[in-house]
């Protein structure tokens, strides 16, 4: 109970931070922002702090999950997402690609970029295929 009323306020902090440096951006205005970029430190730094301390706790409870679960059913899951990942590596094609800036995608690039697209393909198709299938096993009972 101690924990959840820390993150509360450390939360709120974060918040209250990050509402005070878009305040300081958005009255700079768009023209001194693109121009210099002052003020967007701070933005980047809230973000920087809130995107560690959420990595740390998910590392922290996906661990403790795995040592006090089934771990044979954890490895089973992480098999069939790295499957997934496989096949979506095989499916991308890798042809260098001309960026917007008159840079050069180089070909590993795109082929990741192409198995990152058909890997949320796949699983947005398995995400909404087990809903259905879990709507229509619902109502059949």
């Amino acid at each position: 109970m101690v924990l959840h009323k820390i993150l509360k306020i450390v939360a709120l902090l974060l918040g209250i931070a990050g509402v005070i440096f878009l305040a300081m951006i958005i009255t700079k205005g768009d023209e001194a922002v693109s121009a210099t970029g002052e003020g967007v430190d701070g933005f980047l730094y809230v973000a920087y702090i809130t995107f560690a301390i959420t990595i740390v706790f998910v590392l922290f409870f996906v661990l403790k999950g795995i040592f006090a679960g089934n771990i044979k059913n954890t490895l089973i899951s992480v098999g069939a997402f790295l499957l997934i990942v496989a096949i979506s590596y095989v499916l991308a094609d890798g042809n260098p690609m001309a960026m917007q800036e008159g840079e050069m995608l180089s070909a590993s690039g795109s082929k990741w970029v192409g198995t990152g697209l058909y890997a949320f393909y796949i699983l947005a198709v398995i995400a909404v295929g087990s809903m259905v299938f879990s709507g229509i096993k619902k109502v059949a009972k």
